[in-house]
């Protein structure tokens, strides 16, 4: 177990942690640092992150290779439009003196991969809701706490729309950050080529266990935030509002619908933890502004004008700075 004398010297101990955690991905992992760096800030956040890329972008190796890095148990569901809530939380069965018992299903563990999750109808895409916010499951009228820590990693392909169902707003908003994976350069993907094509194996070595990322966890609520810094935060997110006091030009001409006071909570966890794997013992604007794009983009939803004139979200996002 970790042992600091003070929440300084922790929060060098979590800077620490975070550089060799970034070490050790690395070794299976070529390039992707905003992602891996974006993840691990969501899981010292105790958040879920939902990751975006077209196929063969490495986003289930990645998950793996995290897990394996953490010392976690870790699980995966392949989402298909035949999957049942059931087949992710578990069932009632009945034992061999004919009484009924809980078989837990896969979504009992510590680090949950839900692949190409837009695949399965809302009603499946539901049986995550409760796990994601609550940290349970209810089957039979039975509540059932789930290991700690807990994390969903679920992944999305972009252009694949036939037989998708696209996720609902509720759910969007229970994932912390919304992170995309873009192409690796020419000179990664000659690496990542020659990697995976030769028969060596990498060992990884377990950097964290549950105990010390539950420590990590507490520990990012604890750092200080500045009033003004805390506020720049909130503010933020009344910016993406239409039709409020605070809304700019271009979200009252883009954007149909902003974020919730959800966002602005994950605004300042990110920003707390984005500063101590850095350095600092305390947020300012740039860590807030450094988190933004990966919480802010799935929660505001752009109208058909900006669509219509090729305005990104990411962009919309930017000139709120």
């Amino acid at each position: 177990m970790l042992h600091y004398k003070d929440d300084v010297e922790a929060v060098d101990g979590l800077a620490e942690s975070y550089r060799k955690l970034r070490q050790e991905i690395g070794k299976v992992i070529v390039g992707q640092q905003d992602v891996v760096k974006s993840v691990l800030i969501s899981l010292f956040c105790d958040g879920h992150s939902l990751l975006v890329g077209v196929p063969g972008l490495a986003k289930t190796l990645l998950v793996n290779t995290i897990s394996k890095a953490l010392d976690l148990d870790f699980k995966r569901i392949q989402f298909t439009p035949d999957l049942m809530p059931s087949d992710i939380t578990g069932s009632e069965v009945m034992d061999e003196n004919r009484h009924f018992v809980f078989a837990r299903g896969p979504i009992f563990t510590n680090i949950l991969l839900a692949d190409e999750i837009n695949r399965t109808p809302p009603k499946t895409q539901a049986a995550l809701l409760e796990a994601m916010q609550e940290r349970s499951v209810t089957v039979a009228g039975v509540n059932h706490m789930l290991p700690k820590p807990f994390l969903v990693l679920a992944t999305q392909n972009p252009i694949e729309q036939e037989g998708t169902y696209p996720l609902p707003e509720a759910q969007l908003d229970r994932f912390m950050f919304n992170i995309f994976l873009d192409y690796p350069t020419y000179q990664q993907e000659v690496e990542i080529v020659k990697n995976t094509t030769s028969g060596q194996k990498v060992d990884l070595q377990s950097i964290l266990n549950g105990d010390e990322i539950m420590f990590f966890q507490r520990l990012v609520r604890k750092i200080h935030i500045a009033d003004n810094v805390l506020e720049y935060a909130v503010g933020l997110t009344n910016k993406t509002r239409p039709g409020t006091g605070m809304a700019t030009d271009k979200v009252n001409n883009y954007i149909s619908w902003g974020a919730g006071p959800r966002a602005s909570q994950f605004l300042v966890l990110g920003a707390k933890c984005h500063a101590a794997i850095n350095g600092k013992y305390s947020p300012d604007k740039e860590d807030v502004q450094a988190v933004a794009p990966f919480v802010l983009r799935h929660r505001v939803v752009r109208n058909y004008k900006a669509e219509a004139e090729g305005v990104s979200i990411d962009s919309l996002i930017q000139s709120l700075f």
